[in-house]
């Protein structure tokens, strides 16, 4: 634009502010608005493009620049004008210098408030309103040693008192989580994170925070955004039920906190709560953005079900909702989509973005700026700690189905379930109908398989569950479980087993998702009543929501994010009071674990830290519909292109025998992944360059050659209408097959180890009794100094076990060795039963001891390998009846760890006559000589 275009937008943006623009040349008049924006007068350091005045008295100064300057020098430029007055334009200034000064290229806008404490310029998303500027003013006259919000943040808000953990009123992370804060607010950061662990209390820390702003800094508004209504709904019961530390009032007797309407919010809200969804249709102009759309998927579930690529929402200047509405906008469990999709949204305000998450991802640093914007850190392994959060187990259950799948034959009549009509129909199969594990649930429903797995858990609850306690005539009751399904058609079905297999009524299981009715109510009634066990849901419980009493998270659906999946999980981990939990669960004493049921296999699936669909360009990422509208059209670039080709390649793995005969048909006897190929092999880096520099060669348009050859590449699709409505219907699968033929199979259902927990709470062990392993294992070599028998070192070795095995740590040395072994540092021993022995392995690996950790038993049989190869080598050598008793020995002491000559008196050495026997065989000097060097050479 030129920079008489560039006047003409920031006209536009000035007026839709709410300035009157006005020409100097002209009539000026003062008083047509509260707000006056004067355009080219002469100032005594030359002619400012704009001067700003509010209420008649000038206060800031607006220069104008063609697109593409350098906004930074202009800056300077605007800076003389504000500071080069005329005598009559300072008589007429609000304060000398100027105080608020802006550049504009029509695109975008820096600000800088000289009133601020180290002012910087920022940039905005368009200009303040007269009636902000006029506040701004009032503020500044009030008090003029801390006349701007930021230098409130630096003079007026007092350290937060340590009394406030001593008082038990934050916790010691909570209380780095808004130190952190304000720190970062003073040094006038934009943006900050808080990580901190699931139940740990991140709202209870933002509201805090909240409150201090708004009580000493005198924030004007605090946007709280959350990404579903329950969400919304538990924030604001967060706001109304924090007491204040100062009177003891609640925070809503003080201040106003509302939801965000289509119609703005209320001038006198102070902190303002909405869907990130909610907000982002109210700035792009759509519709009925009131209706309480409890269907729509938070951010975590689309990506999970790859439908978070829609564009980037486009904002625009809204009257009901400047930029300057918040100080502080705080994002509720931020996810990746606000650095994509909602990020424009958040970038509209002229705010400081605070994000809140247990589970952040590379992108997440990055956006919040890195260590930088870390502020505070608190991880779920730091809050099971400091019994702030529950450790979890993991209950694991296999089935035939679930593992490997299964096969309706062929002239089978199956029911058949339109998804979006719930209606059902009847068809004979053409041809065997195969489906994997992975697609039960979204393609496939098999009734044997949900019966199986809901049985196992059924059966198994005494062992997944062992400190329930049993009243009378009655069997304990089921925990509060929270089961994850695949979609709402899945989560009914779910329902209905578990009424089923429980034999048990509709009370005692519930869907609670978006598309249930009254989910608030049912979220409360499984939240606050005994009655309702089992809570059957999709996505609308799976992140933030706050339910305490949960004690089992049951997975029948796989999960592919770590950040989605680790949310998911999480809602177990929050503590509750022991009165509290029996007010729902009177048969348990106290929640001191959660138990995650997998009956799917997702803690063994991989999970990636977020989509990487695309690179690091700027690609617009487009549903697959629209991408595939577009090779018909206008045609696709190549990012796009490189894009298509990627969903296809995914979409590829998930078809079935039968639509992958049907895609061949119709793309004449082409497969997908060729399609997909050949796109992919045509946008290929080298290939581009190659086609750029041919075009070049021959005296050719390069982009046209390369536009031209990505068309011929996807032609394919292109040409053929009928090929992309079938791949467009597969992605949208409106129908699920019922599989009421196959029967299934229980595999296994035991505990799994949290072995990296286990192996850290061990370690923590030895060193809290270190002084007590030290003295075992010293009585264990029997180099102790003093008279310590084998019999009764051997007899400490199995209290020690037999202590660690007892609650809390229910340590077996099985359970022990089984922890190693997952995690690579012990040998693997497939069927061998670990015993006390095995500990002492474990203990000198500890110690340092040992560099590798083998069964003992191994240990020994080594050790006497190479005590015969040394006495071989000194010459001598021993007879088969010697090697009887030496061989025994050794089997002796790999099971009691050290050698009593008293064992000779018990079997198997009276077979051969015992001590006599023994010492007939070796001669009494001989044999005395040979016990002592085994014992000393071949045991721990």
């Amino acid at each position: 634009m030129s920079e008489v275009k560039v006047r003409e937008r920031i006209d536009e943006m000035l007026n839709d502010a709410g300035w009157v623009v006005q020409d100097a040349k002209g009539q000026q008049d003062l008083f047509a608005s509260r707000g006056v924006a004067v355009r080219e007068v002469t100032t005594a350091a030359g002619r400012a493009d704009y001067l700003l005045y509010v209420d008649r008295k000038l206060v800031g100064v607006v220069e104008a620049k063609q697109e593409g300057a350098d906004l930074t020098a202009a800056q300077g430029q605007a800076d003389r004008y504000a500071e080069g007055l005329t005598n009559t334009q300072t008589m007429r200034a609000w304060r000398t210098p100027l105080p608020y000064r802006y550049v504009s290229d029509g695109n975008r806008v820096l600000f800088r408030n000289t009133q601020d404490p180290d002012s910087r310029t920022r940039s905005i998303f368009g200009f303040p309103r007269p009636e902000t500027v006029a506040r701004w003013m009032r503020e500044a006259e009030a008090n003029r040693e801390a006349p701007t919000y930021r230098a409130r943040l630096r003079s007026g808000l007092p350290a937060l008192d340590p009394a406030e953990v001593a008082s038990g009123r934050l916790r010691p992370a909570q209380f780095d989580a808004v130190n952190g804060l304000e720190a970062a607010l003073r040094r006038n950061s934009p943006r900050s994170l808080i990580q901190m662990a699931t139940g740990a209390g991140k709202t209870y820390a933002a509201v805090t925070a909240c409150y201090r702003l708004l009580k000493y800094a005198k924030a004007e508004r605090i946007l709280f955004l959350v990404d579903r209504n329950n969400l919304g709904n538990q924030a604001l019961s967060e706001f109304s039920n924090y007491t204040t530390p100062d009177d003891g009032r609640k925070f809503t007797e003080l201040y106003n906190v509302d939801q965000l309407t289509g119609t703005g919010m209320l001038a006198s809200s102070k902190v303002v709560v909405s869907t990130i969804q909610r907000l982002s249709r109210i700035l792009s102009g759509q519709e009925n953005v009131d209706a309480r759309d409890y269907t729509e998927p938070s951010a975590f579930e689309s990506e999970e079900k790859g439908e978070d690529g829609d564009r980037p929402i486009g904002v625009s200047y809204n009257r009901r909702l400047p930029p300057e509405s918040f100080d502080l906008i705080i994002i509720d469990e931020c996810h990746r989509s606000i650095y994509g999709k909602w990020r424009s949204v958040l970038e509209y305000f002229d705010a400081h973005l605070l994000g809140l998450t247990a589970t952040p991802v590379a992108q997440t640093f990055a956006f919040f700026g890195g260590e930088e914007g870390l502020v505070s850190e608190y991880t779920y392994e730091q809050a099971v700690a400091d019994g702030v959060a529950v450790d979890y187990l993991t209950y694991r259950i296999r089935t035939e189905i679930a593992e490997q799948g299964s096969v309706i034959p062929v002239d089978t009549f199956v029911p058949i379930k339109n998804r979006r009509t719930r209606r059902t129909r009847y068809e004979e199969l053409d041809d065997d109908f195969t489906y994997t594990g992975q697609q039960i649930g979204s393609k496939v429903i098999s009734t044997d398989q949900l019966r199986v797995a809901l049985s196992a858990f059924r059966d198994n609850l005494s062992v997944i569950f062992p400190d329930r306690v049993s009243r009378p005539n009655s069997s304990p009751m089921v925990p509060k479980t929270l089961i994850f399904a695949k979609d709402d058609n899945h989560a009914d079905e779910v329902v209905e087993m578990t009424r089923t297999i429980f034999g048990r009524g509709d009370d005692f299981s519930k869907k609670i998702t978006g598309k249930a009715k009254a989910p608030d109510r049912l979220l409360s009634e499984f939240r606050n009543t005994p009655e309702l066990r089992i809570a059957v849901t999709v996505d609308m419980i799976a992140t933030g929501t706050d339910v305490r009493a949960i004690e089992c998270v049951f997975f029948l659906r796989d999960i592919r994010s770590w950040s989605y999946f680790e949310q998911m999980r999480g809602r177990g981990s929050r503590v509750i009071d022991s009165n509290e939990l029996r007010a729902v669960t009177p048969d348990v004493e106290e929640k001191t674990r959660f138990i995650v049921v997998d009956a799917i296999g997702v803690t063994e699936s991989h999970k990636r830290e977020t989509r990487s669909i695309t690179d690091e360009r700027d690609v617009k990422r487009l549903a697959l519909r629209k991408l595939l509208e577009k090779t018909a059209g206008d045609g696709v670039t190549e990012d796009e292109a490189e894009e298509l080709a990627l969903r296809l390649t995914r979409l590829s793995r998930k078809l079935t025998q039968d639509e992958q005969e049907e895609i061949a048909r119709l793309a004449e006897g082409k497969s997908l992944d060729s399609i997909a190929g050949q796109i992919m092999r045509t946008v290929d880096v080298d290939r581009v360059v190659a086609m750029r520099g041919e075009a070049e060669a021959a005296g050719e348009d390069p982009d046209h050659a390369v536009y031209w050859a990505v068309q011929d590449a996807v032609a394919p699709l292109a040409s053929n209408r009928e090929l992309r409505s079938l791949l467009i219907n597969i992605r949208t699968e409106q129908r699920i097959v019922y599989d009421e033929v196959s029967q299934d199979t229980l595999i296994s259902a035991a505990h799994v180890e949290n072995a990296p927990a286990v192996v850290n709470d061990w370690q923590q062990y030895i060193r809290d009794h270190r002084d007590e392993i030290a003295a075992l294992q010293i009585a264990l070599t029997g180099d102790t100094g003093r008279d310590i028998t084998p019999r009764e070192a051997y007899r400490q070795l199995k209290d020690l076990a037999s202590r660690i095995a007892r609650p809390p740590h229910q340590w077996t040395i099985a359970r022990l060795w089984r922890a190693y072994e997952q995690l690579g540092k012990a040998t693997a021993a497939p069927g061998a039963m670990h015993g006390p022995p095995d500990l002492v392995s474990i203990i000198r690996y500890e110690l340092g001891l040992d560099g590798e950790l083998r069964p003992y038993r191994s240990v020994v049989e080594d050790r006497f390998a190479n005590f015969i190869a040394r006495q071989s080598q000194a010459g001598v050598t021993f007879t088969p009846d010697e090697l009887w008793w030496l061989e025994r020995i050794v089997d002796t002491m790999a099971v009691s760890v050290r050698f009593d000559a008293e064992d000779l008196e018990r079997v198997p050495f009276t077979e051969r006559g015992g001590i006599d026997g023994f010492l007939r065989t070796f001669g009494d000097d001989r044999a005395v000589d040979l016990l002592e060097r085994l014992d000393r050479e071949l045991t721990a």
